[in-house]
C-alpha cells in the first residue's frame, strides 16, 4: 500500500505546477507576435479582403494587411483609397514594412505622374532587403520612371530585371529592351560606354548592329541572327528573340502579281479617290518612285509618328465624324458585281522591281457593300488588296477576317492587329503628334494648342496632350476660336488673342496601363478635353509655344492677333499644321507669317521640286490633293514591301508624304518635314 501512497502524494503535487505553466503560457499568447503575413510575395486578392483583414486585426499583423490592401488597391486604380491607407500606417515600421512603403508610395505617385517626386524614394530603397518579387517591382518602378526615353541606366534596368521573370512578363521584358535600343539613333548607341565585364549588354549592342546592317534584307537578317544567337548563347535574347526578330524566322515575300485597288470612284470622295488613283499610277510607271532605306539611316519607329493632314479631305481620311464618312452618292445598279479595270505595270525602278509584272485592278467601293468587293477581288485573284479608303469601309474590313493581304487607306476608331492588314493613312492626329515630338526638341515646356472650336480641334489636342505627356511633358494648356467672322470681330476691336488657356485633361497614349512582374498601374480615366473660346480662358501661366491648328485664311488673322498682345519681339515660338499651308500665299503673307514653323509633306517641302510643280499644276494647285497624290505613289511603293514592313522590324522609307516606319500593329507612321518662314522666303528647319 505504501508505494501507491506515494504515488497519489506526488501526483498532487505536481499539479499546481502544471496548472501554473499552462496559465503563463495562456498570458504569453496575448503579447506582441510576429505577423505570418508575407507582404513580400504577390497579391492575390482584392482590396476589400485585405482591409477587412486589417480591421479585424489587432496585433502587427494589421499593417502589414494594410501594405497588402495598398498595393490591391493601387492594382485596382483606386489611387485616393491607396493615399488614405497609406496615410494610417503607424511611424514605427519594420525594416521590412518600411521598404514596401517605399515601393508603395513611389508606385503611387508614378501612377499621378509625379516621376520626379517618385525618383527619391526609388533611390532609397534597399535592394539587398527586397525579395525577388519585390525586386522585380523595384525594377518596374525604375523603368516606368524612365517614361520610355532610352538610356544606358535604362538598358541596366531592363537586363537587372530579366532573371526574376517568367512567361510572359518574361517575353515582355525581352522585347522592352529591344524597343530601348532600336530607339537610340546609331550614334547614341555608338557612344555608349559600358564595362568590360557586361556581355550580356554587349550582347545586345551586337544584336542591334546586326539588325542594322542587314535590315534591308530580310533573307541575309535571318541568316545574321543565326549567326549572332551562335556567338552569345547566353544571352537571354538567344534564347527567347524579341518579338519582331522572331518574325524574321518565317519572313516570306509578299505576292503582288495582281493588285486590287479599292476606292470610291463616284460620289463626293470621288476627288480624293482620283487624286490616289493618279499617284499609285504614277508611282507603278516610275515616276520619282521612293525608295527603301536601311534602318541604320533612318529615325527609331518610335520617332517617327507623323502624318501631313489635306487641309479639304479630312472628312476621307479623318473621323468618321466628319461631314463625308461615306460616299453619299450611290451608284446605279448596286445589284451587278463591281467594275474592274486591269492595267499592266511596265519594269520598274530597284523600289519597285518585285512589282514589274503586276497587274493592277481597280473596283469601285461605292457601288456595291465592302463586303462583296472584297469577295469580287478574292475571286478575281487578288493577293494584295490596296484600300479602301473611307473609315467605316476599313473597319469592316478588318472585323471581316479576310485571308487576303491588306494595305488599308485608312485607320480604324480602334486598330485592330491583323497579321494580314497594314494601315495607311494620313491624319490630323499624327500630324498632332509629330509637332508635339518636334516642339519638344526646340526645347519648348509650355505649350498652348490654339484649335478650333469643332471635333478636329478636339481630336489635335487629345493627340497632342498624350503625345507630349509619353515625351515627359506637363499639362498642356488649350485654348479654342471660332469661325472666320468671329476672328474678324477679335482683331477689328483690338482685342488680339491672350494666350491663356484651360488645361487638356487627356491621358498619356502610352499610358494603357503597366502590368510586369506583379506591378500594376492602371490607365487614368480619359476624357474629351472641354471646349472653351478665348473669352473665357483662365491664365495657365507662362507660354513657351503655340501650335496653331487652321486654315490658312484664319492663320492671317490669328498671327496679327497675337502680336497685338504679345508684340513683335515676343520669344513665344509659333508653329502651325500643314492645314494652313495652301496654295497662293504670296510675298506678302510670307512676310506676316515672319518665325512661324510648319510642317508639311516632302514632295510639297521641296523633296522633288520637278514633280511638286508638275503635280500642283495638274491639280489647281490644291495642295489637299496633291497631297492625296503623295499618298497614293507612296501606297505602290509600301505595297510591294508589305511582308517586309509587316513581318521585318527596321523597314523604313523616305516616301513622298514623309519618312516612313510600321509599328508593331503594322500603322504607317510619319515623320514630315519642318520648315519656317523667314524674310519673306520658306527655308528648312535646322
Amino acid at each position: 500500500m505504501l508505494p501507491s501512497k506515494v504515488v497519489r502524494h506526488k501526483t498532487g503535487r505536481f499539479l499546481p505546477v502544471i496548472l501554473a505553466g499552462l496559465i503563463l503560457a495562456a498570458c504569453s499568447g496575448q503579447g506582441p507576435q510576429t505577423s505570418t503575413v508575407n507582404i513580400q510575395g504577390p497579391v492575390t486578392a482584392n482590396s476589400a479582403y485585405y482591409l477587412q483583414q486589417a480591421q479585424q486585426s489587432s496585433d502587427d499583423s494589421k499593417t502589414d494587411w494594410q501594405l497588402l490592401a495598398v498595393r490591391a488597391l493601387l492594382k485596382e486604380g483606386k489611387y485616393p483609397e491607396a493615399t488614405q491607407q497609406l496615410s494610417q500606417l503607424p511611424q514605427q515600421l519594420s525594416e521590412t514594412q518600411q521598404q514596401e512603403s517605399l515601393l508603395l508610395k513611389a508606385q503611387l505617385l508614378i501612377a499621378q505622374q509625379k516621376i520626379q517626386d517618385a525618383q527619391p524614394l526609388l533611390a532609397a530603397v534597399k535592394t539587398s532587403a527586397l525579395s525577388q518579387d519585390q525586386l522585380a517591382r523595384f525594377y518596374s518602378l525604375q523603368i516606368a520612371s524612365a517614361q520610355g526615353r532610352p538610356s544606358l541606366s535604362l538598358l541596366r534596368t531592363y537586363i537587372a530585371q530579366e532573371p526574376l521573370l517568367k512567361g510572359t512578363d518574361h517575353q515582355g521584358n525581352i522585347d522592352a529592351t529591344w524597343q530601348a535600343l532600336t530607339q537610340m539613333s546609331p550614334q547614341e548607341a555608338s557612344n555608349l560606354v559600358i564595362n568590360a565585364d557586361e556581355n550580356v549588354l554587349q550582347g545586345w549592342l551586337d544584336l542591334l548592329n546586326v539588325w542594322r546592317t542587314n535590315a534591308q534584307d530580310a533573307e541575309m537578317l535571318k541568316s545574321a541572327i543565326k549567326d549572332w544567337q551562335t556567338r552569345y548563347p547566353q544571352n537571354p535574347a538567344a534564347k527567347t528573340l524579341p518579338t519582331q526578330l522572331s518574325q524574321v524566322q518565317n519572313y516570306t515575300k509578299a505576292s503582288t502579281s495582281i493588285i486590287a485597288l479599292l476606292l470610291p470612284l463616284n460620289g463626293q470622295a470621288q476627288v480624293f479617290a482620283n487624286a490616289i488613283q493618279k499617284g499609285f499610277n504614277d508611282a507603278k510607271n516610275g515616276v520619282a518612285t521612293p525608295t527603301a532605306q536601311p534602318a541604320a539611316a533612318q529615325p527609331a519607329a518610335a520617332d517617327a509618328t507623323a502624318s501631313a493632314t489635306p487641309a479639304n479631305s479630312a472628312a476621307v481620311v479623318g473621323s468618321a465624324s466628319d461631314p463625308i464618312s461615306a460616299p453619299q452618292q450611290q451608284a446605279a445598279g448596286t445589284t451587278q458585281q463591281p467594275a474592274a479595270t486591269t492595267q499592266q505595270a511596265p519594269a520598274q525602278p530597284a523600289a519597285t522591281e518585285s512589282a514589274s509584272n503586276a497587274q493592277i485592278k481597280v473596283y469601285d467601293t461605292s457601288s456595291q457593300p465592302i463586303q462583296q468587293v472584297m469577295q469580287q477581288a478574292q475571286q478575281d485573284g487578288a493577293t494584295l488588296v490596296v484600300g479602301p479608303l473611307l473609315k467605316s469601309n476599313v473597319e469592316q474590313v478588318a472585323n471581316s477576317q479576310t485571308p487576303l493581304n491588306v494595305l488599308a487607306l485608312n485607320e480604324p476608331e480602334k486598330i485592330q492587329n491583323h497579321p494580314n492588314i497594314c494601315y495607311f493613312a494620313l491624319s490630323p492626329e499624327d500630324e498632332a503628334r509629330d509637332a508635339a515630338h518636334h516642339i519638344w526638341e526646340q526645347g519648348k515646356r509650355q505649350p498652348l494648342l490654339l484649335v478650333p472650336r469643332s471635333g478636329l480641334g478636339n481630336r489635335v489636342t487629345n493627340a497632342f496632350a498624350q503625345e507630349w505627356q509619353t515625351l515627359g511633358g506637363g499639362t498642356v494648356m488649350q485654348q479654342r476660336f471660332g469661325s472666320t467672322s468671329e476672328l474678324k470681330q477679335g482683331i477689328n476691336s483690338g482685342a488680339g488673342i491672350s494666350l491663356s488657356g484651360t488645361p487638356v485633361n487627356a491621358a498619356p497614349a502610352a499610358s494603357q496601363g503597366v502590368s510586369i512582374a506583379g506591378l500594376t498601374i492602371p490607365a487614368p480615366q480619359q476624357s474629351t478635353p472641354e471646349v472653351v473660346s478665348p473669352s473665357s480662358a483662365n491664365s495657365g501661366g507662362a507660354v513657351d509655344s503655340v501650335y496653331i491648328v487652321s486654315t490658312q485664311d484664319e492663320l492671317q488673322l490669328i498671327k496679327p492677333m497675337i502680336t497685338m498682345r504679345t508684340g513683335s519681339r515676343s520669344n513665344i515660338a509659333l508653329y502651325a499644321s500643314s492645314r494652313s499651308a495652301q496654295a497662293g500665299a504670296g510675298p506678302d503673307f510670307r512676310l506676316e507669317m515672319e518665325g512661324l514653323q510648319f510642317s508639311d509633306i516632302p514632295l510639297l517641302s521641296g523633296s522633288n521640286p520637278g514633280l511638286m510643280q508638275q503635280t500642283s499644276k495638274s491639280f489647281n494647285n490644291d495642295y489637299s490633293l496633291v497631297r492625296l497624290y503623295a499618298m497614293g505613289m507612296d501606297a505602290w511603293t509600301l505595297a510591294n514591301h508589305f511582308n517586309q514592313m509587316r513581318q521585318a522590324p527596321g523597314f523604313t522609307l523616305d516616301g513622298n508624304t514623309g519618312k516612313l516606319s510600321a509599328d508593331t500593329d503594322c500603322v504607317i507612321n510619319r515623320k514630315l518635314t519642318w520648315n519656317q518662314y523667314r524674310r519673306g522666303e520658306i527655308a528648312p528647319v535646322n
